[in-house]
């Protein structure tokens, strides 16, 4: 059963809060969960000058170590709180980075260094 680690959108209109759940892929947005990791409540209050977030860390990192795949507002999510590290394979930097070593390709000759051809009339 693949899992997913992604946010499940709860709340009123304009007032959404986010869940970060663990969940099978094939399921719903807002289906019932395997498990709640944490909330995530992006509005700011008055008074309030930081984003209210809420998690469990070592289920966080327990899911991602039995093979969740976690989802890329997850991934940056999860950078931002220091429980993934910007050069983890799930990193969106990680997924730009080129497979194989890039090799120095051969210089393009100039006019100088290429034999003219005499033109025949």
């Amino acid at each position: 059963m693949p899992m997913r680690l992604r946010f499940a959108m709860h709340g009123v209109r304009n007032r959404r809060i986010l869940h970060l759940v663990a969940i099978n892929q094939r399921k719903a947005r807002n289906a019932k969960p395997a498990e709640l990791l944490g909330i995530y409540d992006p509005n700011l209050r008055p008074g309030e000058d930081e984003k209210k977030i809420e998690w469990s860390v070592d289920r966080i990192r327990y899911w991602l170590s039995v093979g969740a795949v976690p989802s890329k507002s997850v991934v940056k999510l999860l950078e931002a709180g220091k429980i993934l590290s910007p050069d983890s394979p799930y990193s969106t930097a990680a997924r730009l980075r080129p497979k194989y070593p890039v090799t120095q390709e051969a210089p393009i000759p100039s006019e100088e260094q290429t034999p003219a051809t005499e033109a025949t009339s």
